[in-house]
């Protein structure tokens, strides 16, 4: 019986840090392997990476798309932001969405909250909306938004009763990005990382091509602007509608995604680990 129990402890000494990372004990899944790392996420927990299955990619067409984060509330495009009312919809819970396209522009929308440890009723809110242009110069990646069409709403109930509506504009550099299938979840993965080589929370691929709204200045700030704009305002109009109304049928509907199914020697350990640890346990309430 002692021997039984020595293997038990040792198999899960090998293993039991992966068995419980692949079946949900971490945020990023299982680690490659039976090496552990791990990564601290920008608002998020110290996890251990899932393994790669195929990647990384780091060219346009990869990342072409709408990515977001886990929790799948934040999605760019009408949902987000309406441009005719210029109006910013709180999502359920908060988020980051990317999106991006072959041809060079991007949108970008975040719902970001921040507690206060002093008074926990004193949280605060902002809703960031941006889009515009980007390039890729030795796997940075550098985002120029259009300077009229970015909006941020700003929530601080502890200083003010009413909320902050600002015109936003702040240019966005990664120090790298990859585009991988992560492999605990099946999906394809972005990773951004930070000047200083900090990750943001990773992102899940939602849509390609992607969800966005048009790729124009679509709150021009001058007369000029106003005057260069008219037809692309009212194909505006028009576009923003048919986009709302493809969100409304959409909604409900699953997203597709690429399954995994675990190898042999994944489940063998796993499940005879189990079943010694089962056997051991039984075997010592029944002679103790």
């Amino acid at each position: 019986m002692a021997q039984l129990l020595a293997l038990a402890v040792a198999i899960l000494a090998k293993y039991g840090a992966d068995a419980q990372v692949a079946l949900g004990g971490g945020a990023g899944g299982g680690p490659v392997g039976n090496t552990v790392y791990t990564t601290t996420y920008i608002n998020g927990p110290t996890v251990a990476p899932p393994p790669i299955i195929e990647g990384p990619w780091t060219d346009v067409d990869h990342l072409e798309g709408t990515w977001c984060s886990k929790s799948m509330t934040v999605v760019t495009g009408p949902d987000f932001y309406d441009p005719i009312d210029e109006l910013l919809i709180e999502p359920a819970l908060p988020g980051i969405s990317v999106s991006f396209t072959s041809d060079g522009y991007f949108e970008y929308a975040s719902y970001q909250v921040a507690s206060n440890p002093r008074d926990p009723k004193c949280a605060t809110g902002a809703i960031t909306f941006q889009h515009g242009t980007y390039n890729i110069s030795d796997n940075k990646l550098h985002m120029t938004p259009f300077e009229d069409d970015g909006r941020q709403l700003v929530s601080d109930p502890c200083k003010s009763n009413k909320s902050s509506y600002v015109q936003y504009e702040q240019q966005l550099t990664f120090s790298k990005f990859q585009v991988w299938i992560d492999g605990y979840y099946g999906r394809y993965r972005l990773d951004l990382y930070q000047w200083d080589g900090t990750p943001l929370q990773p992102l899940y691929l939602v849509y390609r091509p992607p969800q966005m709204l048009p790729t124009i200045t679509m709150n021009p700030g001058t007369k000029e602007q106003v005057n260069n704009h008219t037809n692309a305002r009212r194909a505006l109009n028009s576009n923003v509608r048919e986009r709302i109304k493809r969100s409304l049928i959409n909604r409900g509907k699953t997203k597709a995604t690429l399954r995994k199914e675990r190898s042999g020697l994944y489940n063998a350990v796993w499940y005879g680990g189990l079943a010694m640890i089962s056997f051991g346990a039984g075997g010592w309430l029944y002679f103790s």
